[in-house]
This record gives C-alpha cells, sequence and structure tokens, in this order.
C-alpha cells in the first residue's frame, strides 16, 4: 500500500485544568465532572448553529505533546505489552484523539464542555454530535481490559507515552 499525506487544519483548542500528564485522567470516565471549554476559530462560529440541542459530542483531537509509537505498549491499566491497536494509547501512526464529552452551552464561538480527560491546549480538528439512538450497542466486549474496567475511573496518566 502506498502511503499518502494527508492535511488537516486546528479548528480550536481544548482547555483544560491539566497541564501536564501526570494528574491528568486516561478517559473521560475518569474525568467525570472535570470542566473545560473549547476555543472555536472565530471564522467556524456558525458552523455550532443547532448543536446546542445536543447533549454530548464527539471531540477529534490531535495529541500534540505524542512522540512517536510502537507495535506493543504497555498501556494504562495493564502490566502486560498489548497491541497498539488494542488500546487507547496517545503515542499511534497518526496521534489522533477522540473523546466523548458532554456539552453544557455554547456563548458565541466557545463551547462549555465537561468529562474532559485531555491536556490543556490540545488543538481540536473537529466536533461531531453523538447520537446514542443511532449507534446502540448491545454484547460489547472489551477484550483484555474486562477484568479492568472499573480502575478507568481513578487511574490517572503517567509518564509511560512521554
Amino acid at each position: 500500500m502506498k502511503e499518502k499525506a494527508i492535511k488537516f487544519s486546528q479548528i480550536g483548542i481544548i482547555h483544560t485544568p491539566f497541564i501536564n500528564l501526570s494528574s491528568m485522567p486516561i478517559q473521560p470516565a475518569g474525568a467525570k465532572g472535570v470542566k473545560g471549554t473549547i476555543e472555536l476559530r472565530t471564522d467556524l462560529t456558525e458552523a455550532l448553529d443547532d448543536l446546542a440541542g445536543f447533549s454530548h459530542i464527539y471531540l477529534v483531537y490531535y495529541f500534540h505533546k505524542a512522540n512517536g509509537y510502537r507495535c506493543k505498549v504497555k498501556p494504562f491499566l495493564d502490566d502486560q505489552e498489548r497491541g497498539l491497536f488494542a488500546t487507547r494509547a496517545p503515542n499511534r501512526p497518526n496521534a489522533i484523539g477522540l473523546s466523548v464529552v458532554r456539552l453544557n452551552s455554547i456563548e458565541k464561538n466557545i463551547l462549555y464542555i465537561e468529562n474532559i480527560d485531555v491536556l490543556d491546549e490540545t488543538p481540536l480538528l473537529d466536533i461531531k454530535p453523538f447520537i446514542g439512538q443511532i449507534e446502540p450497542l448491545h454484547n460489547v466486549k472489551i477484550g483484555w481490559l474486562e477484568t479492568r474496567f472499573e480502575k478507568f475511573r481513578s487511574q490517572q496518566s503517567d509518564d509511560r507515552f512521554v
């Protein structure tokens, strides 16, 4: 397969209370109640029309502090190496992150969000509405995380992906 370069542009910036990895939750489940804001580029303000009617949104963002990747990683919540694509590790071939957050309100080009689990000043690539009714999942299997899932609420990031 021939590699093709793809270009993305930052549409905004995510502001959170997390200025370093050591105190940051590793998933939104561990960031319950953590508030943040998104500062969208002003030329995109009109693109926010009708979004306020949604309670949750997907944030697609760039892991701006990620540095390279390995095909096998020792993920949070485990002491065994796993295949990168079976983890949510930030160091990836394309350093793209995805989180579902609560949308509390919108004022002009500022979105007020909750349950955010990313570093302050993370570049935002896209926003999409979360629609649970068209994305229902049943009989979900979570592989090696099955016995570790509850730890997501308390586990914080460390320096393993710096």
